[in-house]
């Protein structure tokens, strides 16, 4: 019983890790990232549909992407969703078949304000671990009458050493992006 609660905890954490490197992917960098397009919402017929789903993203040139639609009808749609994304400042170009999106060079100001956003999304995924934590805790609490304390208090210190592993992940993946961001 208590392993499955550090287990399902372990795995929970581990999955909290994932989402915080790949909101970290979504913060750009001075170069062209498809995966910084992959969550853009797109009206698509009335219906929100992340760009990943809708074209096909390459990246030929450092501060170009070049973006394919399967559906050429949806070409201003994705057009204008590029355009209005928040925190890219870039600016698409329409030739009738693919859209080309020239990322514009940072500024050292923009640069720091980029690493104060990575650094939220980082602490973001660390109070999610602190939840998962909290909520394994109180499901050892409950065993307490089952397993004995002795048992209870061994799987605690368990369960501060695998938070703590996965909060320096964390902070580990936030020093590499902010290193990445902060690279002229």
């Amino acid at each position: 019983m208590i392993a499955d609660v550090l287990t399902e905890a372990g795995d929970r954490m581990a999955k909290a890790v994932e989402v915080a490197r790949d909101d970290f992917n979504t913060v750009r960098t001075g170069r062209a990232n498809p995966a910084l397009f992959q969550r853009i919402p797109v009206d698509y017929y009335g219906t929100p549909t992340p760009l990943g789903q809708l074209a096909a993203l390459q990246a030929p040139e450092a501060r170009m992407l070049v973006v394919t639609p399967y559906d050429k009808t949806a070409l201003k749609e994705i057009e204008r969703a590029i355009a209005t994304a928040p925190n890219l400042g870039a600016t698409p170009s329409n030739d009738g078949t693919i859209i080309r999106v020239i990322m514009p060079e940072l500024t050292q100001d923009r640069r720091k304000e980029f690493v104060k956003i990575v650094r939220g999304k980082s602490e973001d995924a660390k109070v999610s671990i602190r939840n998962i934590r909290r909520r394994a805790k109180d499901d050892l609490d409950a065993l307490k009458s089952e397993v004995g304390d002795d048992d209870v208090s061994r799987a605690e210190k368990e369960l501060e050493a695998l938070t703590k592993r996965h909060i320096d992940a964390v902070d580990d993946a936030l020093k590499r992006k902010e290193a990445e961001l902060l690279e002229v």
